[in-house]
C-alpha cells in the first residue's frame, strides 16, 4: 500500500467539508464551551479514529445497523447533555459544583466520545470515508479523512472556547443546553423521517 498524497488530500477535503455542518461539530462546540476542550479533543478525536478505522475495515457493513435505533440512542445522549447543561446554568453555587463534576479527564473523555461514537453511526462521513476506501486505498483515506474529522473538531474547540471567554458561564450553558436540545430534536426527526 502506497501512501497517495492526491488520496490524502482527497479524503481531507471530502471530509472536511462534510463534517463542518454536521450535528457533531455543534456537539463538539458546545462541549468546548462547558468542559476542558482539550479533554472533549481527546474524546472526539478517538471517537473520530474508531468510525475511521470502522469505515475502511468495513464500510459496506454499516448499511446494515438499524439506523432507528443509533439515531434515537444519539437523540437520547444530546438530550441528556442539553439538561445538564441547562440544569448548570442556574444559581452561582451551581456553576461551580457543576465546574467540579465536569473537569476530570475521564469523565469529560467519556462524555465526548460516547457523544461522538454514537451519533456517527452511518453519518454521511463514514459513508463517504468507506467509499472512498474502496476506490483510492484504505490507509491514504484512513489519514485524510481522519486528520479531516479531528481538525473540524479542534476548530469548533476553539470556538468554543473564544465564546466562554467572552460571553458571561450562565448564558454560555443556557445557549449550549438549547443547541443541545436542538440537536436532539434533529436527531429525532432524522430518525423518522430519513
Amino acid at each position: 500500500m502506497t501512501l497517495d498524497p492526491l488520496a490524502i488530500l482527497t479524503a481531507f477535503g471530502l471530509i472536511f467539508l462534510a463534517e463542518l455542518p454536521d450535528k457533531t461539530m455543534f456537539a463538539s462546540l458546545a462541549m468546548g464551551t462547558r468542559m476542558r476542550p482539550l479533554y472533549v479533543w481527546f474524546g472526539t478525536s478517538t471517537a473520530f479514529i474508531v468510525h475511521v478505522t470502522i469505515a475502511v475495515g468495513a464500510g459496506s457493513l454499516l448499511s446494515l445497523l438499524p439506523d432507528m435505533a443509533v439515531k434515537l440512542v444519539s437523540a437520547a445522549l444530546f438530550a441528556f447533555g442539553a439538561v445538564v447543561l441547562l440544569r448548570s446554568g442556574g444559581d452561582d453555587e451551581n456553576d461551580e459544583d457543576g465546574a467540579k463534576t465536569l473537569t476530570g479527564f475521564w469523565p469529560v473523555y467519556t462524555t465526548a466520545f460516547m457523544a461522538v461514537f454514537i451519533s456517527e453511526w452511518g453519518d454521511l462521513t463514514q459513508i463517504t470515508t468507506a467509499n472512498l476506501a474502496a476506490t483510492n486505498g484504505w490507509l491514504p483515506t484512513a489519514i485524510g479523512s481522519a486528520a479531516a474529522l479531528m481538525s473540524v473538531s479542534a476548530l469548533a474547540l476553539l470556538a468554543g472556547r473564544f465564546i466562554a471567554k467572552r460571553v458571561p458561564l450562565k448564558t454560555v450553558q443556557r445557549f449550549g443546553g438549547l443547541c443541545m436540545a436542538a440537536l436532539a430534536v434533529w436527531t429525532l426527526i432524522e430518525a423518522f423521517t430519513g
